[in-house]
């Protein structure tokens, strides 16, 4: 990368579901071209977190966005509860991530985590010919066969 910049050439990050450079190993290169003071320029185009937010039905006024949560499920079981805590009392939708592969596990986390009636948006293959975003109660979630493994997934907890 350092070699490109010194040679002025134009490059360019993309990213498959997201946005470059947000959750995303893409932000070294970003840091890398400050520091080589190369103008960055972003680029508009689909975000899958801002695009299940809108479909969402939760608030996109107060939102935050936490990446990928911990891996092991005894604390992503409590960093859910955290999420649900602050998306609750401070009305604040809470976007996560999760790699593909590791969805069912996650989904299954969050249904054992979270209270019945708290509202959680599962949004996957966003824009793709699978695209799927729903808005449930983690009870009415309980009741649904929801199969997305190795599907890019957006996951929002909300009121």
């Amino acid at each position: 990368m350092a070699l490109v910049l010194k040679k002025n050439k134009s490059i360019g990050v993309l990213s498959e579901a997201g946005c470059p450079a947000v959750a995303d190993p893409g932000s070294a290169f970003i840091k890398l071209a400050h520091e080589h003071n190369v103008k960055v320029v972003p680029l508009i185009g689909p975000s899958s977190m801002l695009l299940a937010l809108m479909a969402s039905g939760m608030n996109g006024q107060s939102f935050c966005f936490h990446g990928y949560l911990p891996r092991e499920s005894s604390p992503r079981k409590q960093k859910l509860k955290d999420l649900e805590k602050d998306a609750l009392k401070k009305d604040q939708t809470q976007l996560f991530i999760e790699t593909p592969y590791r969805n069912q596990q996650m989904l299954g986390d969050i249904l054992e985590s979270l209270n019945a009636t708290t509202r959680l948006c599962i949004a996957f293959d966003i824009t793709g010919k699978g695209e799927s975003i729903r808005t449930l109660s983690v009870n009415d979630w309980k009741k649904e066969k929801l199969d997305f493994h190795k599907k890019p997934a957006v996951f929002l907890i909300g009121k």
